[in-house]
């Protein structure tokens, strides 16, 4: 079932999911995976990678994992791994949008929820003389005004009953004709490159597409069902074994987490942790890479 083709809305799909926070999270988390993968969730044993992301979220509790997930508080993080070199350059933090004097930042800057998700949660200013300042301080103020004493909608345990806060970073140029700004996702296991996402090809109003490669940097023959198809091949970066290493260095802590970077010329540019990909709702194709990728993902107790 296509549960975005019937509530199109997404605010309205977040409202509902408020309004069911009383329901248990095992409850919710079975009945969201049944809905969005049309999998009977398994989480005695589990072999996915989606039921073992599922069986993360309700058994796994690391407070690391809370510092990691917010935007700013994760800059913390990095710095005490000796990355300090790879963080983007940072403008300001704020609670509210009231604090941000725009005529104090650059003519070019990205502002972050630092607890968001998704496209709804970036805003890219190229230029700020072209803004429009009361769209983007409305965006904003959705940001802020989350509900704290609601339930995150994927029973994500790590974003519960936190403020969300703007974060102004750098905006990063690149080159359209190289297919724009490239992401480089790798997903790591105790500190275990073994697979990651390439983001390629962004095109305004559209999201990037995503091929899927392993950690020697092959690409598979994998989709992943609700994200655009990278077809083509994006050459290997010449600094490619420093991405993996530092991957694996921010990744040690973690039975499984995944490591967010931009190259840009050479340079490394760390973007994000995040701990459920796609809230572990994403279906694959061929579905066998599902268990593929569970398997490198070894649970407690396994």
């Amino acid at each position: 079932m296509d549960y975005k083709k019937l509530i199109k809305s997404r605010q309205m799909r977040v409202k509902i999911m408020h309004a069911l926070s009383f329901v248990p999270d095992k409850i919710m988390i079975k009945m969201q995976y049944r809905l969005k993968t049309g999998h009977k969730l398994d989480l005695k044993n589990p072999k996915r990678f989606t039921e073992k992301l599922q069986w993360y979220k309700l058994y796994y509790r690391d407070p690391l994992m809370v510092e990691c997930v917010d935007k700013y508080d994760v800059r913390k993080y990095v710095k005490r791994c000796g990355c300090e070199a790879i963080l983007n350059n940072f403008y300001g933090v704020y609670n509210t949008p009231d604090e941000i004097n725009f005529d104090d930042l650059p003519k070019s800057f990205v502002l972050k929820d630092t607890l968001g998700s998704g496209g709804n949660s970036v805003i890219l200013v190229q230029d700020k003389s072209k803004m429009d300042e009361n769209l983007v301080r409305k965006q904003m103020w959705e940001w802020v005004n989350y509900p704290v004493n609601k339930k995150y909608p994927g029973r994500e345990w790590v974003y519960d009953k936190r403020k969300h806060r703007i974060i102004a970073e750098k905006y990063i140029e690149s080159n359209p004709k190289d297919g724009g700004l490239i992401d480089y996702k790798f997903f790591c296991f105790y500190g275990k490159a073994e697979y990651l996402y390439v983001l390629a090809d962004r095109k305004v109003g559209q999201k990037a597409r995503l091929g899927i490669y392993d950690a020697g940097y092959v690409k598979q023959q994998v989709r992943r069902g609700d994200e655009m198809f990278l077809k083509r091949d994006v050459k290997k970066p010449g600094n490619y074994d420093e991405l993996l290493k530092t991957a694996e260095r921010l990744a040690k802590p973690f039975p499984e987490a995944r490591i967010d970077f931009y190259d840009v010329n050479g340079k490394i540019i760390f973007g994000e942790i995040t701990f459920f990909d796609g809230s572990g709702y994403m279906k694959f194709e061929p579905d066998e890479f599902d268990f593929i990728l569970g398997e490198k993902f070894v649970l407690k107790g396994e």
